[in-house]
C-alpha cells in the first residue's frame, strides 16, 4: 500500500473528519456552512479541514472572502479500488 493511501485512511478514521468529508461531498463548500451542521467548535473545524487538505483528500481555494473546500473524488476512487483489490485477493496459505 502506498503512503498516500495510508494517509487517506488515517484521515478518514476520525469521525469528525469523516463527517466533514461527507458534507463536502454533498455540496457544502466552506467552513461557514459546515459549522452549523457539526457539533464541534470553529477552531476544531479549521484543524480538521487543514488535516483533510494537507493529506490531499481535499483542496481549498479562495473565492473572494470565502475559502471553498473540494474533495478529490479520484483519491476516494483510489481507496475504493485498493479495498476492492484487497477483498478480491486470492487466499494463499503459508507453507513451511
Amino acid at each position: 500500500m502506498n503512503k498516500e493511501l495510508v494517509e487517506y485512511f488515517r484521515v478518514l478514521s476520525d469521525p469528525n473528519r469523516l463527517e466533514i468529508v461527507e458534507l463536502l461531498l454533498k455540496g457544502e463548500t466552506c467552513g461557514c456552512t459546515l459549522i452549523d451542521k457539526l457539533s464541534i467548535s470553529q477552531p476544531t473545524l479549521s484543524y480538521h479541514l487543514k488535516t483533510i487538505t494537507k493529506s490531499g483528500l481535499a483542496s481549498a481555494k479562495r473565492d473572494g472572502n470565502w475559502i471553498k473546500h473540494f474533495v478529490d473524488r479520484q483519491k476516494l476512487n483510489d481507496m475504493i479500488e485498493y479495498l476492492t483489490e484487497l477483498r478480491d485477493m486470492e487466499i494463499k496459505q503459508c507453507s513451511l
